[in-house]
């Protein structure tokens, strides 16, 4: 059962509904509907599976619905059309037919939000704004206290538990945010575009601390943006959406490797593919090379020693040449000059050109220890130029 499951949403803003509906089913734009009758749509037709301990990323340019849709999670957002479920315990609940005692339940104990402007009380310490939705599910205060300011040492604050809002910086306070937000132990957890307003390299921090806190909770968390080098960041799945519509719905390295339209196209070409793919989304696989001789050539002077799948040694016409291994958590730094590089086949692209960087050499791939494939420049080359995407011609 997912945690949250969104099922042919359809969200209009104004009082022409019974008309806007059956023009949207015919396919007229949004321009065309606002024309017609006045009315905005502002999700249509909007279908995802969000699952337990990911992190969803809800993405695209301004007013392209991403926003609307996160409001119809917890109810801000009325429903047209659709259904828009929440787990509760081991029943689903539809956010549009909650009366308001549910509303409530559900909003205090299933579905907390972080804001984008912090949403702060000032008059309120940050230790008192921390505690406040704990105030709400009716916990005591001795008690809701301590769960805050555990909280605030989760984020690092608790040495600023006594002190104002307007105290502490924009990304000190966002942390009060998550503090808030972590605080409620609710299943999800709402985000709309919390880190927007901050500086490049405090909002690169709390991306980083999100994550490692994610590692913690395994919360389910959905979370709007409309920088894509953000969603592949923190993503474990994009929604990426254009004029109320989602067009594609994929893991990130997915995202990059096949946009399904030339709009998610274009986002690609512009992000930087290092953060996202794996060594084995570019390698040129084992069965590929040419054999010769017993011999796996990777060009016409290097050759593989493969016995029974393993990697065993690589040559030139000088003769053997050096050779390392690298695992997962190992210092790049400590690798050898001038050496073969065997690593996992699910190395992270920026480390594979650390590697090929610090051994001046190409990279034999592996799983289960068995050779699959090998990264040489060009494939690096590929990468960083976005030659690495693929888009279906009939699209176009």
């Amino acid at each position: 059962m997912p945690v949250v499951s969104i099922e042919n949403v359809d969200i209009v803003f104004g009082e022409q509904q019974a008309k806007t509906l059956p023009l949207m089913d015919k396919g007229h734009s949004r321009a065309d509907i606002l024309g017609l009758t006045g009315d905005v749509v502002g999700v249509q037709n909007a279908c995802l599976e969000i699952n337990e301990g990911e992190i969803c990323v809800l993405m695209g340019l301004s007013g392209s619905g991403k926003s609307t849709l996160l409001r119809a999670i917890n109810g801000l957002n009325k429903i047209a059309r659709g259904r828009c479920l929440v787990r509760d315990g081991d029943t689903m609940v539809n956010m549009a037919d909650c009366d308001e005692t549910k509303l409530r339940h559900m909003r205090t104990h299933r579905v907390s939000m972080v804001f984008q402007s912090f949403a702060l009380m000032p008059w309120l310490t940050v230790l008192e704004n921390v505690a406040f939705g704990l105030e709400m599910q009716g916990m005591g205060k001795t008690e809701r206290l301590i769960k805050a300011r555990e909280q605030l040492t989760m984020v690092g604050l608790d040495q600023w538990a006594d002190k104002k809002p307007d105290e502490l910086s924009g990304g000190m306070r966002q942390r009060v945010g998550l503090a808030r937000a972590f605080a409620m132990d609710t299943d999800v957890l709402l985000m709309d575009e919390p880190f927007s307003a901050l500086d490049p390299l405090i909002r690169s921090q709390l991306q980083d601390e999100l994550i490692e806190l994610q590692q913690q909770l395994n919360k389910t968390i959905v979370f709007v943006s409309h920088d894509l080098d953000e969603a592949l960041k923190i993503g474990s799945k994009i929604a990426i959406m254009e004029s109320a519509q989602i067009i594609q719905e994929d893991t990130p390295e997915q995202i990059v490797l096949n946009p399904a339209t030339p709009y998610v196209e274009k986002f690609v070409a512009h992000t930087n593919p290092l953060n996202v793919l794996c060594g084995n989304s570019l390698m040129t696989p084992i069965d590929e090379l040419k054999q010769e001789d017993g011999k796996t050539w990777v060009d016409d002077n290097v050759w593989l020693e493969i016995v029974e799948g393993k990697f065993v040694a690589a040559h030139n016409h000088k003769g053997k040449i050096d050779s390392a291994l690298f695992k997962e958590g190992d210092e790049i730094s400590n690798l050898p000059s001038n050496a073969v590089v065997s690593a996992p086949e699910t190395i992270a692209m920026r480390d594979a050109v650390e590697i090929r960087y610090q051994c001046n050499q190409f990279l034999v791939l592996e799983k289960d220890g068995l050779c699959t494939g090998i990264l040489t420049d060009s494939r690096f080359y590929h990468a960083l130029l976005g030659k690495h995407f693929s888009i279906d011609p009939s699209i176009l």
